[in-house]
């Protein structure tokens, strides 16, 4: 079996065990499945890339159901790679960082959690368009029990929002994969990328099969205008869910905008790309100002994530290999902060009872070394060079600005815009005098430990991003535009 097996069975074996297992020992259970997950994952960057930029030694193929040209096939290149190491390390400081749990839903808790690491591994793995779509469609089902169960009054209406939209998406991609299917006698992504390489498909028909699949990963990442979902599920989903879901789960949709729209129809994306650019401008704006404008922080983060996955759709859509390679690099940098953000976040809500901006202040005197954590994490999310939000970004705007100048332009308004609203946020809730009087203790064991593993990250990244673009390189797929555009 393929490393990548082992890593979407070890988190689910995990869960099973947890299901048959005393509560008791649900925590214990979840920190090694977790711990081996990432571990493990660590194995896949040593791969060597073939000419296509896959890894030979990750990839795996078993007959799964032959008679409809369906199989078990899993593989990784070097983002691939990237983003099932961020989902094993995101899932492993979730797990661990030690939140306190409603008693007797422990298994619940954990079980979702580890269901949910094992569906993204196996999304990001999969080159079976079938199989995509099973891991796709199943992330769905432990953030389900997540903001159903742990959710609160508001998670009705969340949870009904969710599903709609992602599962609308979901189907209008499904037509899509099967027409391939259809055609070509096999779910094989390899084997169906390489045909249409060969024999692209002409007019029309390929511009529907790469909006069937946009739609999906529009809702998923979330694209404007398809992102209503985004902010209620957050506000929803406990904060080891959120930091999954945020930090992991939302990269499934620019992934596949790669993966996909990229890779399977590289003409039909080139030709709308200004439809896509003129979206992730429009949700860079439209995030940041509405993040602006809020009154609880993790509302606040919810719509700066908008407006940060903005750019690397941008950057994916420009049309230059700068651009591409930039936005790849942003989505592993983006989970790394908004995973450690909605950390920060979980712990001061435990400690407060409340995220209100106005409910909160004086957290520097109180908790001096969470507080430094928190504005690490938030000068990384303004894109301070040296902390690992201003490679990637700088990379996405100049890419774009040397095919589309005036959207990269607009797009750089939204730099300023998020300097103004995270410091605004920071300010009110760091400095001050204290307007809650709940007790809070600083970081200290394990949190500690959780929160320098960030911290690290964010500068490493920010110093040396070399690390990422090497294994990004190899195989890297651009939608040039035409000269005469």
């Amino acid at each position: 079996m393929s490393l990548l097996t082992y890593l979407i069975l070890v988190p689910a074996l995990a869960a099973l065990l947890i299901a048959f297992l005393p509560r008791a020992q649900a925590r214990l259970i979840a920190c090694l499945g977790v711990a081996v997950t990432f571990l493990l994952s660590l194995l896949l960057l040593r791969g060597t890339p073939n000419l296509a930029g896959f890894y030979e030694s990750t990839l795996q193929k078993s007959t799964w159901l032959p008679v409809l040209g369906i199989s078990y096939q899993v593989g990784v290149d070097g983002i691939g790679a990237l983003l099932v190491v961020l989902t094993g390390l995101l899932a492993a400081l979730a797990v661990i960082t030690p939140f306190k749990v409603a008693e007797g839903k422990e298994k619940t808790y954990f079980g979702a959690l580890l269901l949910l690491e094992a569906t993204l591994i196996g999304a990001f793995s999969a080159l079976d368009l079938i199989l995509f779509y099973v891991f796709f469609e199943a992330c769905l089902i432990p953030v389900w029990f997540l903001m159903g169960v742990f959710g609160g009054e508001k998670a009705t209406k969340a949870l009904m929002k969710f599903f709609i939209y992602t599962v609308v998406g979901s189907l209008v991609m499904l037509a899509a994969i099967i027409w391939l299917g259809a055609r070509y006698q096999s779910f094989d992504f390899l084997l169906i990328q390489a045909s249409l390489a060969k024999t692209p498909l002409m007019g029309m028909l390929g511009v529907w099969l790469m909006l069937g699949f946009a739609v999906a990963f529009a809702i998923k990442t979330p694209l404007f205008p398809f992102h209503s979902w985004q902010p209620e599920a957050y506000a929803a989903c406990p904060t080891a869910g959120v930091v999954l879901v945020s930090g992991a789960m939302a990269k499934l949709g620019t992934y596949g905008f790669y993966r996909f729209c990229l890779m399977l129809f590289p003409d039909a994306a080139r030709t709308y790309a200004p439809l896509f650019i003129g979206l992730a401008v429009t949700g860079i704006l439209y995030g940041a100002v509405v993040a602006a404008m809020q009154r609880d922080v993790k509302r606040l983060i919810a719509y700066s994530s908008i407006s940060h996955l903005g750019y690397v759709v941008l950057g994916l859509f420009s049309g230059s290999a700068q651009g591409v390679s930039g936005a790849l690099l942003q989505m592993i940098n983006h989970g790394v902060t908004v995973g450690g953000l909605f950390l920060v976040l979980g712990l001061i809500e435990e400690q407060t009872g409340t995220l209100r901006i106005r409910s909160l202040g004086g957290l520097w005197d109180k908790v001096p070394v969470l507080a430094r954590v928190f504005l690490i994490l938030t000068l990384a999310s303004v894109a301070l060079p040296l902390t690992n939000g201003f490679v990637g970004e700088f990379l996405i705007l100049l890419g774009t600005f040397q095919t589309y100048p005036g959207a990269a332009a607009l797009a750089t308004t939204g730099v300023i815009w998020s300097a103004v609203y995270m410091l605004w946020m920071f300010q009110r809730v760091v400095y001050g005098a204290a307007r809650t009087e709940h007790p809070m203790n600083d970081l200290t064991g394990i949190s500690r430990i959780v929160l320098s593993v960030v911290v690290v990250l964010v500068f490493v990244l920010g110093v040396y991003p070399r690390a990422c673009l090497d294994l990004i390189r190899p195989g890297l797929v651009v939608a040039a535009p035409t000269e005469d555009k």
